[in-house]
């Protein structure tokens, strides 16, 4: 009799949850509305760059074979400047100011802007203001009648939930494509080089190069994220199920800055920091892996001042638990200049709080709450020995070198073989000893010559890895 009960109420909740949700139609109709709603405010963006170009030196080897007419009939202006176009797309998230919302590298180092809106108006946008370190840029149109994206929360934006893509893949012709997809992720980072501050949402609706800087909405027609980037396999440049996107509350905080401030104001904190892995957590008696290590304190910043140390595990910001660097990286850039914040850490073993007061990020020079930024000739990041490298590593006393903490994947290094944890000793006859010794000599290198590097690897000893510098 128990066993037909529990199957009898088992039946019963089942019935009730499938009653819960929506029908085929209804789910169908709630896609529409929501495109309908949204559509409006996303737009497709042309940036169009004007190329210098000296039209004699290169014709002269084509003019003495076929002749001087050869240029003046296929070409109308064969001195002239070339015209580059860069198709994108964006988001108007203000009506009456015409403030538009995309990415920087749509319209990054554009001589000339142009938005075209659902309704086939064109307009000519200005910059507000762009920053290459988030992705994130602001455009400016002057027209009337605009409709502007509702803003959502990406903080409550949870994996597994259904989201739409909307922008311009591949083709002006192709504007105002809708697809349709779930969160795959949340807090990826390492997606983009040269980009300092990533914490983006992972989707499997189909982006394809023209939708960067659109819109990535929720089913209750809420902007939660810009797309920015695809991951593609091979030498496809199409959609494999994997994009990113910035979540719309990092997205806000840039905007505001540069729309108010003309420039984006962070916090700073002062130190370098990685990941902590199972080495780390096992050398520095860690019972998991949570948290960041502290490898470096910046000499008066923050960090100094608030008695932060090396090997110190940050593992909580202002309540936040932290996952990993990147995501340090963004609580601090977050923050406003001069706020006090709480950090817990874990030092030798033992739960300390500290009470740190943030400053203004000062320079290019000072590093936020980061580790050493990625060399962008060779898509590697290193850092100077420290007593937990030297455990880590194995090393002897007298070892100098640099070690590779991060390796950017497909970059110059990744394709020679250069891997993490490798000891970089020299670079093109030179002894390497610091990192400040080793950007010195990577920036005395050629540009298109072959860098010979002098790496040793624990377990396998020394070796020579030549790297292309592209």
């Amino acid at each position: 009799m128990k066993k037909q009960l529990t199957v009898a109420f088992t039946t019963l909740f089942s019935v009730s949850l499938w009653a819960q949700l929506p029908s085929q139609k209804e789910f169908s109709q709630m896609f529409s509305q929501v495109v309908k709603e949204v559509g409006p405010a996303v737009v497709t963006i042309t940036s169009a760059k004007i190329v210098k170009r000296e039209g004699r030196r290169f014709r002269h080897q084509f003019e003495d074979f076929f002749g001087e007419d050869f240029f003046r009939f296929y070409y109308d202006n064969p001195d002239g400047d070339m015209r580059s176009t860069v198709l994108g797309s964006g988001v108007i998230v203000d009506a009456e100011n015409g403030y538009v919302l995309t990415n920087n590298h749509v319209v990054e180092n554009a001589d000339e802007i142009t938005v075209l809106l659902m309704d086939e108006r064109e307009f000519s946008a200005e910059i507000v203001g762009r920053d290459s370190q988030s992705e994130v840029a602001v455009l400016r149109i002057d027209a009337d009648d605009l409709t502007a994206a509702r803003m959502g929360d990406s903080d409550r934006l949870g994996v597994g939930e259904w989201v739409l893509a909307i922008g311009s893949p591949f083709s002006q012709n192709l504007s105002h494509t809708v697809t349709a997809g779930i969160v795959s992720a949340k807090g990826r980072s390492q997606v983009l080089g040269g980009v300092n501050y990533q914490d983006f949402i992972q989707t499997d609706a189909a982006i394809n190069p023209g939708n960067s800087g659109g819109a990535l909405v929720n089913l209750e027609g809420e902007l939660v994220a810009i797309n920015t980037a695809i991951a593609t396999g091979g030498f496809s440049r199409g959609n494999v199920g994997i994009g990113f996107a910035i979540p719309i509350n990092l997205a806000k905080t840039i905007m505001t800055d540069l729309i108010t401030e003309g420039r984006v104001i962070r916090a700073w904190l002062g130190v370098y920091i990685q990941d902590v892995n199972d080495g780390i957590a096992k050398a520095l008696g860690l019972s998991d892996r949570e948290g960041v290590v502290v490898l470096r304190v910046q000499d008066d910043s923050p960090a100094e001042d608030a008695g932060i140390e090396v090997e110190d595990v940050i593992v909580e910001f202002n309540g936040a638990k932290v996952r990993d660097v990147a995501h340090l990286k963004n609580l601090v850039s977050t923050t406003r200049p001069g706020t006090r914040v709480a950090l817990e850490l874990i030092r030798s073993g033992k739960p300390k709080t500290l009470r740190v007061r943030l400053d203004e990020f000062p320079s290019e020079e000072k590093v936020l709450a980061s580790s050493e930024r990625m060399s962008p000739e060779l898509g590697v990041r290193v850092e100077d020995i420290t007593p937990t490298y030297a455990r880590r590593l194995n090393l002897d006393e007298d070892k100098s070198g640099v070690v590779v903490a991060e390796v950017s994947p497909n970059s110059a290094a990744a394709r020679a073989g250069i891997q993490t944890g490798d000891l970089i000793t020299r670079i093109g006859g030179k002894d390497i000893s610091s990192r400040r010794e080793f950007q010195k000599a990577v920036k005395q290198q050629k540009k298109g010559s072959t860098i010979l590097f002098l790496v040793y690897r624990p377990g396998r000893g020394s070796m020579f890895i030549p790297v292309e510098n592209q």
